[in-house]
């Protein structure tokens, strides 16, 4: 990160996505009209603490799954949001110290904690751009990202609770193609998406609170989630909920608990 990097005003008097997750997954970086509006979220919807535990966990498998399995020593990993340990870079170099991760966000409240996304192993190299995933474009001929990766060679795109952010006038699939033509045979797209196929009901509830606070979402169905790994390997079990993607042990929770499509898939 250079210091032309100027964060923008953090605006607090309403509620913010980023926050929100935080407020699910337990953590202290969020403001009280983060907590009521997530709070709103699971009167509607109690299994939105599983959901965004179990995304996270999702996360940390498919990076160790790359690296040890797939060769990967490369990460983009875009809509980064607010740090979490284990932070992405942190698992990829417990397999390979030597990893590198480039961390894209376009908030500013993420700047504010970049500086956690930038504690590398001596041997590895981790940075943080700020860049918008509407802009694929700026955001892979940022000279922060040349600066680590080398696109040349495999990159994991990783794109966690993402594309559910992005609507369907945005060009969802359109933004996530410009994105793997970038990169070459070997990598992979790692993607996590909440969908409303196990309760259509409750999840238009969630719709209608996060537009209505001024956060557009779309959330998608397993077919649909499926049409970003178009053109790539899928790696078993293919898009499945997250829970059940290579899991570490025995899955507790329902597939509505989770309410969250998951895939990787290897660009030939």
């Amino acid at each position: 990160m250079t210091n032309s990097h100027v964060a923008r005003e953090i605006d607090t008097s309403r509620p913010h996505s980023a926050r929100m997750y935080d407020y699910y997954l337990g953590g202290k970086d969020h403001f009280e009209v983060d907590k009521q509006a997530a709070e709103t979220v699971a009167a509607a919807y109690p299994g939105i603490f599983t959901c965004a535990r179990e995304n996270r966990s999702f996360m940390h498998r498919a990076t160790r799954v790359l690296a040890r399995e797939h060769g990967i020593r490369q990460w983009l990993d875009i809509g980064t949001g607010i740090p979490t340990e284990p932070n992405l870079h942190q698992v990829a170099q417990s397999v390979v110290p030597d990893a590198r991760v480039v961390y894209a966000d376009n908030d500013p409240l993420v700047l504010r904690y970049a500086e956690r996304l930038m504690r590398s192993t001596p041997q590895g190299r981790t940075t943080y751009i700020e860049a918008d995933v509407n802009n694929a474009g700026a955001l892979l001929n940022a000279p922060e990202l040349a600066q680590v990766l080398d696109t040349g060679r495999p990159v994991a795109l990783s794109l966690n609770a993402l594309m559910h952010f992005v609507t369907d006038a945005q060009d969802p699939y359109g933004i996530v193609s410009r994105l793997l033509e970038a990169l070459p045979s070997g990598s992979a797209l790692a993607l996590s998406h909440c969908t409303p196929d196990f309760d259509p009901g409750t999840w238009q509830k969630v719709t209608d609170i996060y537009t209505n606070a001024g956060t557009p979402v779309q959330f998608r169905s397993q077919a649909e989630v499926a049409r970003f790994f178009e053109g790539l390997e899928l790696l078993d079990p293919g898009v499945t909920v997250g829970h059940r993607w290579r899991p570490d042990e025995e899955p507790i929770a329902s597939d509505a608990e989770v309410s969250l499509w998951t895939g990787v898939g290897i660009k030939p």
